[in-house]
């Protein structure tokens, strides 16, 4: 049983799944919300009834990212497998092999931002905050966050973010990569809807390969492997 972690599936949007993370009042990251996130998306990769996902933090808030009092009791070791744990988490929600929307509200900050980078598309409200902010607590982006942060802005740009702490508002992010589409606060679930929604039909082999030869880093073998696999699932027909 997942306390802050649910998947959600709705009539209102058939075949798209909701990865729903819910731990009020700001959707601070513990090693148990990575836990269920990896246990979570596990199941919604195997459902048949989800072709498509949206990564949402409810209307309120994304995620601020990190739980700092509770890093502040652990030790090196702790801290460090707990950093393992952080990066197992974002990499599953990355390797989730359907199309993913991270519909952002309020904040995306720390860790919080690099779950929503480790989604396919994102969009958020006009009036959100995004950061790499972990510098302000004295730590550094955990979780490959900060490799992450710089596929998608740069190396230069995610040094600048990293190294000040400083709170992006959503038109830049816009114009930066961070997200995809900004859009009025209110309408931020319906935009992430809209979009995983032109997929559901899709051949879901198809869609897992493309996913898997622009993300995976694939050798040509390995491509190839994953051209055959439609033809293998039928989808090519």
């Amino acid at each position: 049983m997942r306390e802050f972690v649910s998947i959600h599936v709705g009539e209102q949007h058939p075949g798209v799944g909701v990865l729903l993370v819910s731990r009020p009042p700001t959707n601070a990251l513990t090693r148990q919300t990575y836990r269920e996130l990896i246990s979570a998306t596990a199941e919604v990769a195997e459902r048949a009834d989800i072709a498509t996902v949206i990564l949402f933090g409810g209307h309120e808030i994304f995620s601020v990212g990190d739980d700092v009092p509770e890093l502040r009791t652990l030790n090196r070791a702790e801290a460090e497998a707990a950093d393992l744990l952080r990066r197992e988490a974002i990499d599953a929600v990355a390797a989730i092999p359907k199309p993913t929307v991270a519909a952002i509200t309020g904040y995306a900050l720390g860790t919080g931002l690099s779950l929503a980078l480790a989604a396919d598309w994102r969009v958020s409200g006009d009036n959100v905050k995004l950061g790499a902010t972990e510098i302000l607590a004295g730590l550094v982006p955990g979780g490959g966050g900060a490799q992450r942060l710089a596929r998608a802005v740069g190396p230069a740009r995610a040094k600048d973010l990293a190294f000040s702490g400083r709170f992006v508002d959503a038109k830049e992010a816009l114009v930066h990569g961070l997200i995809d589409e900004m859009v009025a606060p209110d309408h931020v679930f319906d935009a992430a809807a809209v979009w995983a929604g032109r997929f559901v039909d899709a051949a879901p082999s198809a869609l897992a390969g493309a996913k898997a030869l622009i993300d995976g880093r694939l050798d040509a073998g390995e491509q190839a492997q994953r051209y055959g696999e439609v033809f293998a699932a039928g989808d090519s027909r």
